[in-house]
C-alpha cells in the first residue's frame, strides 16, 4: 500500500527531475549571455541602446561578440591582418611576463581548437591518486620531453577535471601503457563528470573494441 508520504515524495521527485535541468540551463545561458554582453562596453556610450531607446536590450553583446569574432577572424585570415598581427605578437613577445602568459595561452587556445592534434578529443582511464583507483581524464598531448627522459618512461599528459566543477583539476603524467582509451566521446564523459557518475552512456563488450593504449 502506497501511503501519501511515498507518494508526495515520488512527486517532489519527478518535480525536481523536471525543473532542476531547466534551472541549470537557464542559469548558465544567462551567465552567458551576461558575459557576452559586457562586450557593449566596446560602444561609445552614446551609442548604446540604453542611451538610443532608454532601456538595453539583453542578448545584442552577444550579437556583438559574433560580428567581432567573425570580423577578427576574416582580418586575420588574410595577407595584411596576418601581417599586423606578426607585428603584434612579436610587440607582445618583447615584454617581459606578458609573453609567458600570451604565449601560453596561444598554444594552448591552437591546441584545443585545431582540427589537427588529439588534445581533448580522447577519452582515458587512468589510476588516479593512487593505484586501484580509476578516474576519467582527457589526453592533452605527450608529456614534456624532461620528464620522460628523467623518468625513462615515455609519458602522456592527462586533464584529470574535478566533480562536477570540470573547469578545474589536475595535470598528470602517466606511462602511455597505463592509459587505457575509452570509445566514450569527451560529450559523454562530461556527463558523467557533471552528473557525478549517475548518467553513464550505454556500452557492452559487444559493441566495444580491443583496449589500446594512446596513440602519440
Amino acid at each position: 500500500m502506497v501511503t501519501w508520504a511515498q507518494r508526495l515524495r515520488r512527486y517532489l521527485i519527478a518535480g525536481l527531475l523536471v525543473w532542476i535541468p531547466i534551472f541549470v540551463t537557464v542559469f548558465v545561458v544567462q551567465t552567458l549571455v551576461g558575459l557576452m554582453d559586457r562586450t557593449l562596453l566596446l560602444v561609445p556610450e552614446r551609442w548604446r541602446p540604453e542611451a538610443l531607446l532608454g532601456f538595453g536590450i539583453p542578448g545584442l553583446g552577444l550579437l556583438l561578440a559574433l560580428v567581432v569574432l567573425i570580423t577578427t577572424g576574416l582580418a586575420a585570415t588574410n595577407l595584411a591582418g596576418r601581417r599586423l598581427l606578426r607585428w603584434s605578437e612579436d610587440l607582445v613577445q618583447r615584454i617581459p611576463f606578458v609573453r609567458a602568459i600570451y604565449g601560453g595561452t596561444k598554444t594552448f587556445t591552437e591546441t584545443v581548437l585545431s582540427d589537427k592534434g588529439n588534445a581533448f578529443k580522447r577519452v582515458l582511464l587512468v589510476q588516479y591518486p593512487r593505484h586501484g583507483m580509476w578516474v576519467l581524464g582527457f589526453q592533452t598531448g605527450n608529456a614534456n620531453p624532461e620528464p620522460s627522459h628523467r623518468t625513462g618512461q615515455d609519458l602522456v599528459a592527462v586533464f584529470v577535471p574535478t566533480t562536477p566543477n570540470p573547469t578545474s583539476g589536475f595535470i598528470i603524467m602517466v606511462p602511455r601503457e597505463d592509459a587505457i582509451v575509452l570509445e566514450m566521446s569527451v560529450d559523454e564523459a562530461m556527463r558523467v563528470i557533471l552528473t557525478l557518475g549517475v548518467v553513464t552512456p550505454a556500452w557492452s563488450p559487444e559493441m566495444g573494441l580491443p583496449l589500446v593504449s594512446p596513440e602519440t
